[in-house]
């Protein structure tokens, strides 16, 4: 059985979705453990109350991003990680991070990839006068939310939209993309070849 370890730094409901949907479909997997860098992070509450193990590495106790990654990634090597999700992870991970989980670490990001990465996605689509915005599940890479992309999902951008509205629009989406993404990581269904991802089984990795 493949392990997954899922980091968090709020509620984690993308979390909870991938929680959800390996206990649900039966996956040759497990959610190992759920790790935060916040000890208050209300996904912790609802990890432990799923019987999944929990830790805090809190990021304010190192002097460097590098001696958080270094520590995050002893803990997380812990759980014997076949696959590494961020999941609302508000911190910004190394280079050495990242390629000690290549090819295991996946993000999901609330933009069409590679349009508008970084912060406030919604407000940025909606001022730049998109018609469609969406959400993207990728591969990890040391580049800030680049990477191969496993899959996304489209969702219109309505006439008098607000940046709130259209995130509670993309967010469900992305708990639906999100699951599905890591089900086909830890079940070896992914091939990447020349940054681009494809399904070995040919599943659409679109969502409209």
């Amino acid at each position: 059985m493949k392990n997954i370890v899922i980091l968090i730094s709020g509620r984690g409901s993308n979390m909870q979705s991938i929680v959800r949907a390996c206990a649900a479909e039966g996956w040759d997997a497990r959610v190992a453990a759920v790790i935060s860098n916040k000890a208050d992070a209300q996904g912790l509450v609802y990890a432990a109350e799923q019987g999944i193990a929990t830790a805090v590495v809190d990021h304010r106790a190192f002097e460097s991003r590098e001696a958080f990654d270094a520590e995050l990634a002893r803990v997380v090597d812990g759980f014997k990680p076949d696959a590494l999700a961020l999941a609302g992870f508000m911190r910004i991970l190394t280079p050495q991070f990242v390629q000690h989980f290549e090819g295991r670490l996946v993000n999901v990001h609330p933009s069409l990839l590679p349009a508008f990465t970084g912060l406030h996605t919604h407000q940025r689509a909606i001022d730049a006068g998109c018609k469609l915005a969406g959400a993207t599940v990728h591969f990890v890479t040391a580049e800030l939310d680049h990477g191969p992309i496993i899959a996304q999902a489209v969702v219109p951008v309505l006439p008098g939209d607000t940046a709130d509205g259209l995130s509670a629009r993309v967010l469900v989406q992305e708990h639906r993309i999100y699951p599905r993404a890591v089900g086909w990581l830890v079940h070896g269904q992914l091939r990447v070849v020349a940054g681009v991802v494809t399904h070995t089984e040919g599943e659409s990795q679109l969502v409209l």
